[in-house]
């Protein structure tokens, strides 16, 4: 196929210039992404055993859930706000009762306590105090805004920019796509490695842009729909609803109040929700507003066979005072024409189908696309010197080269050792921090802003080889923390032992043997590599 060499590099300019200004943002969305696509084992890794013991015990049967429910209404009155009933037992799920007993109004309330309520041996209902782990959310919000502190209005700013970034993206993949359908057929393939780093970088760059393209595109459109969701709702509330609210529940009390004392049994519940979707797995049960004038319970299920709303849960919402089912339009196959609409969306950006077999999928495809920003911005990099080589026999890097050149490596690099070494300070400072969700902030930005200023200080070349290693150390002490817990029970630090956390465990080690290897062709390069390039020392 030909297309006219104008075109070509009008496209080529576009594609350059929207992944150098949005690549960076790109790459630590994608990188948080892929490891949000396991928040479950990384709360199940995170997670101290309950009171340095056996987590208390959460599969009850039906008689002692409405004891222990009816104990806990009737002793804490502020869970009846909202409390959460969980059905499975994790490490993360230390029993079946939690509540917050207060309303911070935040997304993520850093210092917010958890209340956990189980029964005791002697069928008493007893309550203790938590601080929960919030790794797992923190990396979720590094994933949708880069890491960008502040806001605006009720949003996040980082989500604004990252729905931008995404727009920008956009173009950057259809650009690529053209620019590539000359040479399509005869560069599919084609990984050339050998002296010419950079045609084996392009190479790489391209195959991995061309294999992932249909993720890729549903990714940038589904991040302006998130980023920008609240908008659209609000434009379509006025312009096509007028006064009617877009989302509406069904009034099924007309009552002010009620009173927690004639709620039904859980039991009841349970069995009417099984009823309600009988091919999936009830998980837990989100009871809100039960002395207001419209109590609702969300159920949460899993079905990880079909397009669901949450990761892998379907949700159904049931009045807890009379049993009446009042929405199963989150259920596979029961919802509305907006359902039908919206929930693709979320299931396919979140992965939640197809089971762990799905989530190893977007789990690649995730760090391949971080992989696609990195490569980018290194071959934006090397190409300035090949053009100023047709002018100059002596290349003289300019500032701004300097600069993306180490941007890119402090950014990048600095991300992936801030997440690592966050997540082993989870382990290993827990017992000395009273709060160890604002400890994971300061590790994070404290080691992502040190390895920014290294690579500025250091320059892209030496920085690259530095900070890799420092990926791998990071990365590999993930497993010696749970190593250290089986070799020294009594030093505070603890390790699990389901496929789930030990998965964790695995995939650190895989990361820092990479990172080691990718450590030495990068210094090999250094040393080896054209002196007047931005990667040689």
């Amino acid at each position: 196929m030909k297309i006219r060499s104008d075109i070509l590099r009008i496209y080529q300019s576009l594609h350059t210039w929207v992944g150098i200004t949005t690549g960076m943002l790109l790459f630590i969305g994608f990188f948080a992404g892929a490891l949000t696509m396991f928040k479950q084992p990384l709360d199940r890794w995170i997670s101290p055993p309950a009171s340095h013991g056996a987590p208390a015990p959460v599969a009850m049967n039906p008689a002692q859930l409405d004891d222990l429910v009816r104990a806990m209404l009737q002793q804490r009155p502020e869970a009846r706000q909202e409390f959460t009933l969980h059905l499975t037992q994790q490490e993360n799920i230390a029993a079946p009762l939690s509540w917050t007993g207060s309303e911070s109004g935040h997304e993520l309330d850093l210092s917010a306590q958890r209340w956990l309520g189980t029964l005791n041996e002697a069928g008493q209902f007893t309550a203790r105090a938590e601080t929960p782990s919030l790794l797992a959310e923190l990396i979720d919000m590094l994933h949708r805004t880069a890491g960008i502190p502040g806001t605006l209005g009720d949003e996040y700013l980082g989500t604004y920019l990252m729905g931008i970034a995404g727009a920008m993206y956009f173009l950057a993949l259809v650009s690529g796509v053209i620019l590539l359908l000359p040479t399509l057929v005869k560069d599919f393939f084609a990984l050339r490695p050998g002296k010419n780093r950079k045609r084996f970088w392009l190479d790489a760059h391209n195959i991995i842009g061309i294999l992932s393209l249909p993720f890729h595109v549903l990714i940038s459109i589904t991040v302006v729909v998130f980023a920008f969701h609240d908008l659209f709702y609000g434009s379509l509330s006025r312009v096509v609803y007028g006064d009617t609210p877009m989302f509406t529940r069904p009034a099924v009390h007309t009552s002010e109040t009620h009173n927690v004392a004639n709620m039904l049994p859980v039991s009841a519940l349970i069995e009417k929700l099984q009823q309600a979707a009988p091919d999936a797995s009830l998980q837990e049960i989100l009871f809100m507003g039960l002395e207001g004038p419209r109590p609702v319970a969300r159920a949460a299920l899993l079905s990880p066979e079909h397009l669901v709303q949450g990761p892998q849960a379907a949700y159904v919402l049931i009045q807890p005072y009379t049993g009446q089912v009042i929405d199963t339009s989150m259920l596979p196959g029961q919802g509305n024409v907006w359902s039908a609409l919206t929930i693709p969306f979320f299931s396919l950006h979140f992965g939640s189908f197809g089971g762990d077999l799905m989530r190893w999928v977007y789990f690649v495809f995730g760090l391949s696309g971080a992989f696609l920003f990195y490569s980018g911005n290194l071959l934006w990099v090397e190409k300035r010197r090949k053009n100023q080589q047709a002018n100059q026999p002596a290349v003289i890097q300019s500032r701004a080269t300097l600069w993306m050149a180490a941007a890119t490596v402090g950014v990048c690099l600095g991300a992936i050792a801030a997440v690592c070494f966050t997540m082993v300070a989870g382990k290993l400072m827990v017992a000395w921090v009273s709060h160890i969700n604002h400890a994971y902030l300061t590790v994070y930005y404290s080691v992502f802003v040190a390895a920014v200023s290294w690579a500025f200080w250091r320059g892209a070349a030496r920085a690259a080889v530095d900070l890799l290693a420092v990926c791998s150390i990071a990365a590999l002490a993930i497993p010696l923390t749970s190593l250290l817990a089986w070799l020294l029970p009594g030093s505070g630090v603890w390790m699990h032992l389901s496929l789930a956390s030990l998965s964790v465990d695995l995939v650190g080690f895989v990361a820092a043997l990479m990172f080691a290897w990718a450590c030495w062709l990068t210094a090999r390069r250094v040393r080896r590599g054209p002196k007047d390039s931005v990667w040689a020392a």
